[in-house]
């Protein structure tokens, strides 16, 4: 029995996979716990270090460079879900003057490095008279970035449908929108999902480059305090919150894939109850009586 890229193994495979897998777990947690106790041994969980928490100011500040994580995260997610619905269209377009822009911009900013872009918007586009600040040098990279990424996993997932179902729908006499919107769109969504949200999670981490150009984020949040000597330059405690916070909102974003995935299933199951191929209960049989018959 063969999978689409692989051998199934065999019980010796599993067996050797299983074993693998035991060893790579008791090294990653080694890894973790001799980590754990370095941090133990130099001081890393003394109060002292940890009382920063306990200021409200700090927590209001705190809770203010969050909020501006995540909007920098949601307008970026916007825009470049947005521009790769356009583009993606673009690059599947019949015509060659839409076709081959959509294909230069996208692949163009897809080779170049995110960084690159931020810098090129915060320190470039004012040299040239355009105003821009840290915010929106910020979201324009993530949107150019992520959207060009974005633009081709949208067209990958309708490429992958089946061709009969455009054509079915051509035969029906859609419009290409039409067949586009109606047909291929929700169908492709159930495969792009897995890849739309990893990317999203992408630009969620991504976020942390603004505090590259002074964008008050959390990472330059951490940075402020991490070296505050007020509370002894508690550096891994701040960082370790704050890579908590990333991690729960990453954790969050897989959590909504999963649900969205899962109630896409439910949705295509059949309700419980006759099913649209049960035959109706028999009926019985039709029996007409003669005029003037009194007996059945």
């Amino acid at each position: 029995m063969t999978a689409v890229l692989f051998d199934v193994p065999g019980p010796r495979g599993v067996a050797r996979n299983r074993l693998a897998g035991v060893l790579g777990s008791a090294v990653v947690l080694g890894v973790l716990g001799y980590v754990l106790y370095r941090f133990y041994d130099t001081g890393q969980f003394e109060g002292r270090l940890w009382s920063w928490l306990q200021y409200e100011q700090i927590q209001r500040d705190l809770i203010k460079a969050l909020s501006s994580t995540l909007r920098a995260f949601a307008a970026g997610a916007v825009l470049a879900l947005a521009f790769g619905a356009v583009f993606a269209a673009g690059r599947l377009s019949e015509h060659g003057w839409l076709r081959l822009p959509s294909v230069l911009v996208v692949e163009f900013f897809r080779a170049i490095p995110l960084l690159i872009l931020i810098f090129l918007f915060y320190y470039g586009l004012p040299s040239a008279g355009v105003k821009m600040t840290p915010f929106m040098a910020l979201v324009l990279g993530l949107m150019l970035y992520n959207g060009s990424v974005l633009a081709e996993v949208f067209r990958a997932g309708i490429l992958s449908l089946p061709r009969g179902q455009s054509e079915a729908a051509y035969a029906l006499g859609m419009r290409k929108t039409q067949v586009m919107t109606l047909v291929l769109l929700p169908q492709a969504l159930r495969a792009m999902l897995p890849a739309i949200i990893s990317q999203l999670v992408v630009l969620l981490k991504d976020t942390a480059l603004g505090f590259l150009i002074t964008y008050y984020e959390l990472l330059r949040y951490a940075q402020n305090i991490g070296g505050s000597f007020q509370f002894g330059r508690p550096l891994i405690p701040v960082f370790i919150v704050v890579s908590s916070i990333y991690i729960t909102l990453c954790l969050l974003l897989t959590w909504l894939a999963t649900y969205l995935e899962s109630r896409n299933r439910r949705s295509k199951r059949i309700p419980a109850g006759r099913g649209p191929t049960e035959l109706a209960p028999e009926q019985p049989p039709l029996v007409i009586i003669p005029a003037g018959d009194a007996t059945l």
